[in-house]
């Protein structure tokens, strides 16, 4: 099991249109193979930073899902909407 770890931070007064691109965003890889669990948090004086946190069977779940034209579509409308490109972070049990 893996846990990805995404970083962004969004255009400031934009974040209302972030959190529904992303609450979207988010339903679509539930469907994915091997997707197990995700959230989604806000840094609490910095509404303009966001985290989301999604758990994986293994690595080839989480490629498959980067890799998506589902995670493409989804993030057609996440990205233009940051002011920065997301940083992934892949962590694992040891």
């Amino acid at each position: 099991m893996i846990k990805i770890i995404i970083e962004r931070r969004i255009m400031p007064g934009l974040e209302e249109e972030y959190d529904a691109a992303a609450r979207e965003a988010m339903r679509a890889s539930i469907n994915a193979r091997g997707f197990i669990a995700g959230e989604s948090l806000r840094e609490r004086h910095h509404p303009e930073h966001r985290l989301l946190i999604t758990q994986w069977r293994d690595l080839s779940a989480w490629k498959d899902w980067l890799n998506s034209p589902e995670r493409e579509r989804a993030m057609q409308r996440v990205l233009p909407l940051l002011s920065e490109d997301e940083r992934i972070r892949i962590y694992e049990h040891y």
